[in-house]
């Protein structure tokens, strides 16, 4: 499999890189603005499998979700799947504090450039290939007092989830989201609480936060052709949360 993995040098995706190159399939990543974890992640993902690349572009942007397909395809031969996985979070903050810039900021990447992304994707991908979506648990939880305008985003790709299943049924391409919840990743500290994983992890149902391996796990399953019959489905992966 040729995959393409936006927000790829990090959490979720890295992991998601990493375990598909085991896989034995190729991996491009997708990153924005810094280069040396690029780079890094690179290297990581080259350890376990064949020739990754990573690709800088900023997903709001229309013309650079283009060129980074470009890219991916130059670069890996064609696509099977992508995973539409790059996104934001703010400072924890009410509705009623949240600026017009934050809120600009959050729905431009995480809604704007999830559209943008899986547009490219539906105009490259073959009959067979397959769409995933890294949305949250937020989406039904709601994040109130802390990311209201997050879990909205979310929740924007949920239905982008269904409605594009059912869009791409025919043309055999597969689309899918996970919903993770409290997950020890970087997205804490970009939060302004880089602890949130350790003080909220306990009070879920298994009592401790998720591991990005074990979300990256459930995102390759919905690529593979175990997945064959599995599309408009929206994945928990949050500890019963």
């Amino acid at each position: 499999m040729k995959l393409l993995i936006t927000g790829g040098t990090r959490g979720i995706g890295l992991a998601t890189a990493v375990g598909a190159a085991r896989r034995g399939w190729e991996v491009a990543l997708g990153y924005r603005g810094n280069e040396d974890a690029a780079r890094l992640a690179v290297e990581q993902v080259a350890t376990e499998g064949p020739r990754p690349a990573a690709f800088g572009a900023d997903v709001g942007d229309a013309g650079q979700v283009a060129a980074l397909f470009d890219a991916a395809v130059a670069h890996l031969g064609g696509l099977d799947g992508v995973v539409v996985n790059a996104g934001i979070v703010a400072q924890a903050s009410t509705l009623a504090d949240m600026t017009p810039d934050r809120l600009d900021r959050v729905v431009r990447t995480n809604v704007t450039g999830a559209l943008y992304v899986a547009r490219e994707a539906v105009r490259r991908l073959q009959p067979g290939g397959a769409i995933v979506f890294v949305s949250s648990a937020a989406a039904r939880l709601g994040s109130p007092g802390e990311y209201v305008d997050y879990a909205a985003t979310k929740g924007a790709l949920d239905t982008l989830t269904v409605g594009l299943s059912k869009e791409l049924g025919p043309t055999g391409i597969r689309v899918n989201a996970v919903r993770p919840g409290v997950i020890e990743t970087d997205i804490h500290a970009d939060g302004g609480e880089p602890d949130r994983a350790a003080r909220v992890g306990p009070a879920t149902p298994m009592g401790r936060a998720g591991r990005p391996e074990e979300v990256a796990a459930a995102i390759l399953w919905l690529l593979s052709s175990e997945a064959s019959y599995v599309t408009g489905a929206h994945l928990d992966i949050a500890g019963g949360r």
